[in-house]
């Protein structure tokens, strides 16, 4: 499963579908795992607050194609903070759709007076529950986390998402949670420093 994937069934640890997070600090790690797939797959890389694409050959999954495409159409743009507010938008709907073709999710619509929203529910609880408890797993052990795994991780603390994957931990947990922020490659660090500040001004400014 992808990054941005098991971000979402994480952050919607729920039977119903419901966010545990901020609305910003959800869409913002959802962007944030895109990005993070794209570079997990050596398509882009950052540096300085600025991406960059290195590889132009679309990837085998549909929605990293679709961002990459969109990178490269918007050569002006290479801020990460812009790319990460921009896939915000359609972060949720995105990934949501993604896990929907994948058979994870199921849509469905809400209809309340003359307002109708979109969720996306659990097609099975524990499927959608095991990426918590497979990272909560992991931390417990000594053995090194792989870098997908240490991203993943490390998109979870910039957003506040912790307590999902801490909520029953041990010592051993928290220290392996603290030491590989750190230890991330370079433009992985800086894509969670980028996504921490852009969530804690977001939540700041009280955006929905």
């Amino acid at each position: 499963m992808l990054i941005a994937d098991e971000f979402f069934l994480i952050a919607h640890n729920d039977s119903r579908g419901k966010a545990k997070l901020h609305p910003a600090a959800t869409a913002l790690g959802l962007a944030a795992g895109l990005l993070g797939e794209l570079l997990l797959f050596g398509r882009i890389t950052i540096a300085s607050g600025m991406l960059t694409v290195l590889d132009r050959r679309p990837p085998a999954d549909a929605l990293a194609h679709t961002v990459l495409d969109q990178l490269i159409g918007e050569p002006q743009h290479r801020a990460v903070r812009i790319w990460l507010s921009f896939l915000a938008q359609t972060g949720v709907t995105s990934v949501g759709e993604r896990l929907a073709r994948a058979g994870v999710l199921r849509r469905q619509e809400n209809r309340r007076l003359l307002r109708t929203s979109l969720s996306y529910v659990p097609v099975d609880v524990n499927t959608t529950a095991w990426p918590a408890a497979r990272l909560s797993t992991l931390l417990e052990r000594p053995e090194p986390i792989v870098v997908p795994d240490s991203l993943l991780l490390g998109l979870i603390a910039a957003t506040g998402l912790t307590r999902e994957v801490l909520w029953n931990a041990g010592p051993q947990a928290h220290h392996q949670l603290s030491v590989l922020i750190p230890a991330l490659p370079a433009p992985l660090k800086e894509l969670v420093a980028h996504t921490e500040a852009a969530v804690g001004a977001a939540v700041l400014r009280g955006i929905p």
